[in-house]
């Protein structure tokens, strides 16, 4: 791996020079010979035994990571998170770059092995939701120790009196506890760990974190494409999202695309009272609930006339792994008060790997004592779309306005005029909010899974392997610009509460993911 970047911390890449840096670490190393005799078993003893004399240690790194504000459309407060990590990973080696192209910052770091002969990228993100300060327990951005989950009672624990030991049920609340900023201390510390058990890296190792994946990753494209050579590796890990609801380990080869979109019904011209207009005036509240209620019906199932038409159909290995999976129907129901799903008994696993419309919003009038009797003007229902492969945007675009249509609907796409209004019996405003993009999935059949696969079954035989996670992850500027495989694994606890008040992450968590990326890092290039 011979890799040109421009510029890497502040100073040319200097490729020969890495090469000599990391071979005078690696007079310490065992040769590979002495590496491939180490199981992926002995790798994780080797992890744990780090792990467990350094708890306070990776605690309190994890604790000033997650103390930087990271609202994603804070660019300043997203360069002071770029600039600890990078400070993080520079410290243990790595050759670091930000990378920026009009966005917020990404950090790049790359740590090469002097007998490896592939390359592993790993992504990741260190950026947050918005916060709704009042919803939070403990400030988002003070990370607090319980001993238990919240919902559970948990208590607070003096981190003035930090243990050496920790409960692994404890769950360390902070924004990005859970989404995303947990593999980048895991990753940090593997590193650490590997180096004093004299374990070599037996790939080249290259990191993307991503300071901007809660705005959909915009500047991701062209950052990639300033910087030839980023992608060139065999595969890519997705570091990302919660694992099974059962706590097994899992694996995922693939996730879903979307699109979003903003509708907007009208009436008249300005509100009108309820008693004087009333059963006259048309109601853009009703109209906006007849059309939603004509394109998704109560089981779910999108009823817009050529919707699943290109839906990809899972192969005999998808499902059978859906069939394999641990059936977590009943537990969800009990744990999410939940007494009907939706999916007329179709299991979670297998509903997720089809196409979902979500209504994630609705805007008009006000409810209790913010009500008005009034005939609004306009509502507003905002929609999140969710693509399987095979599935173009513009094409579920275009399914989607002549479903409108057939409704009577005049469709636009800026503020209507009062002359557009009284010319068309109903007004309808689309805001179509960026591109989307397609699902996607990765063959479990493939060279690199099956080796994945492998490697993850020594540590942790009852793996769960699952055709596609139901959420979205900005796999699509990596698969438009490189042909390599890309497999997600989720190592966050189920119930993290990412993107909502309360975040956090169970303690036995981020000690599993170090197990995990120890294994991978010392053990995926032995052949």
């Amino acid at each position: 791996m011979n890799i040109e970047l421009p510029k890497m911390n502040g100073r040319p890449s200097q490729p020969k020079t890495l090469l000599v840096f990391f071979s005078a670490i690696s007079l310490s190393l065992p040769t590979v010979s002495n590496a491939q005799n180490l199981s992926a078993l002995d790798v994780s003893s080797a992890i744990t035994e780090y792990r467990e004399a350094n708890e306070a240690l990776i605690l309190t790194d994890f604790i000033e990571l997650l103390s930087f504000p990271n609202i994603a459309s804070n660019l300043d407060d997203m360069a002071a998170n770029a600039d600890h990590i990078e400070g993080l990973l520079s410290a243990r080696g790595f050759t670091t770059k930000q990378l920026q192209a009009g966005g917020a910052p990404y950090v790049y770091a790359e740590l090469l092995s002097p007998n490896a002969t592939e390359t592993l990228l790993l992504y990741a993100h260190f950026d947050g939701q918005p916060v709704d300060l009042e919803k939070w327990a403990y400030p988002p951005f003070t990370p607090t120790l319980l001993d238990a989950p919240l919902n559970a009672g948990g208590k607070p624990v003096d981190l003035e009196l930090i243990p050496s030991r920790f409960d692994p049920e404890s769950r360390l609340y902070a924004r990005s506890a859970g989404d995303d900023k947990m593999p980048v201390i895991a990753i940090a510390h593997v590193i650490d760990a590997l180096r004093q058990s004299n374990i070599e890296l037996s790939v080249n190792l290259k990191l993307i974190f991503d300071g901007e994946e809660e705005r959909g990753s915009p500047t991701l494209g062209k950052n990639i494409d300033d910087n030839p050579g980023l992608l060139d590796a065999d595969l890519l890990l997705f570091c990302d999202a919660p694992m099974h609801q059962s706590r097994r380990a899992q694996l995922v080869f693939g996730v879903r695309g979307g699109r979003t979109l903003d509708m907007t019904t009208y009436g008249a011209n300005r509100p009108l009272h309820s008693g004087h207009y009333g059963n006259w005036a048309p109601n853009p509240i009703m109209r906006m609930a007849y059309l939603l209620t004509s394109m998704r019906d109560d089981s779910g199932r999108i009823l817009i006339e050529g919707y699943y038409d290109n839906v990809a159909t899972l192969t005999e290995a998808e499902r059978f792994a859906i069939d394999a999976m641990p059936d977590v129907t009943e537990l969800l129901k009990e744990e999410l008060s939940v007494h009907t799903p939706e999916g007329d008994g179709t299991r979670l696993e297998e509903l997720i790997t089809l196409p979902a419309f979500n209504v994630r919003g609705l805007s008009a009038g006000g409810v209790g004592s913010q009500g008005r009797n009034i005939i609004l003007s306009s509502a507003t229902a905002s929609l999140n779309l969710r693509l399987v492969p095979n599935q173009d945007p513009e094409t579920i675009r275009s399914l989607i306005e002549a479903h409108i249509s057939k409704q009577g609907f005049h469709i636009v796409y800026d503020e209507p005029s009062d002359e557009t209004l009284r010319d068309h019996q109903k007004v309808i405003k689309l805001d179509w909010r960026g591109a989307g993009g397609s699902g996607l999935r990765t063959s479990m059949d493939g060279e690199m899974s099956q080796r994945l696969i492998k490697l993850m079954r020594q540590i942790t035989p009852d793996l769960i392997l699952t055709p596609s996670m139901g959420g979205g992850l900005p796999l699509n500027a990596f698969r438009s610009r490189m042909q390599t495989p890309i497999i997600v694994l989720p190592l966050a606890n189920h119930d993290n509460n990412q993107h909502a008040e309360n975040e956090n992450l169970r303690l036995q968590n981020l000690w599993d993911a170090m197990t995990v990326y120890g294994a991978v890092l010392a053990k995926f290039g032995d052949r």
